[in-house]
């Protein structure tokens, strides 16, 4: 029995001991959008949808999927507000912009992607088929995204790029807000 508990003991330490081929228990260095950051997304973002002269619903997201900021502008539809939000959780989950999995133009791609989307909404998930998620990247790495809902597929995409490209451009130039 001594000798079981010796070698458990054994077993124990060697588990807890640094080593070489040890995994890492956390991970330093991690870039994190902040509320500043998600503002200033959302700023552009409405800038590019005045330009466009269409009222938007604006949601900004970490890199989990928690709402940082979100903005519905006057006159948007208010239908589109969990559109927004799911499109920016779902971009940010995903680690990529949102549209249909499956992008051929037949009935049965049009019916999978569907499913899919029903399947995330019946267990409570935020997934969505529709474009408008679009991911915020900072040197390499996902840190947020921002979703956008109430104009056209290409408006919303397009306020949506505008809103993350002015914060990469920022961080990558080292501009401060």
């Amino acid at each position: 029995m001594l000798k079981y508990l010796g070698f458990s003991i054994l077993l124990a330490a060697t588990a807890l001991s640094p080593s070489a081929d040890s995994p890492e228990l956390v991970i330093r260095g991690q870039i994190k959008l902040t509320l500043a950051g998600a503002e200033r997304v959302l700023l552009a973002a409405r800038g590019r949808a005045a330009a466009l002269s269409v009222a938007e619903n604006i949601a900004v997201v970490d890199d989990g999927g928690h709402l940082l900021a979100f903005a519905r502008m006057d006159g948007a539809r208010p239908a589109s507000v969990d559109t927004a939000i799911t499109k920016a959780v779902a971009s940010a989950t995903m680690r990529k912009e949102t549209g249909p999995v499956f992008k051929g133009q037949t009935q049965e791609d049009s019916t999978f992607n569907l499913a899919i989307e029903h399947a995330a909404a019946a267990n409570g998930g935020k997934l969505t088929i529709l474009y408008g998620g679009i991911p915020i990247i900072v040197d390499g790495q996902v840190v947020g995204a921002i979703g956008v809902g109430g104009g056209t597929e290409e408006q919303d995409v397009s306020v949506g790029k505008a809103g993350a490209a002015e914060l990469e451009t920022a961080v990558g130039s080292g501009k401060r807000s």
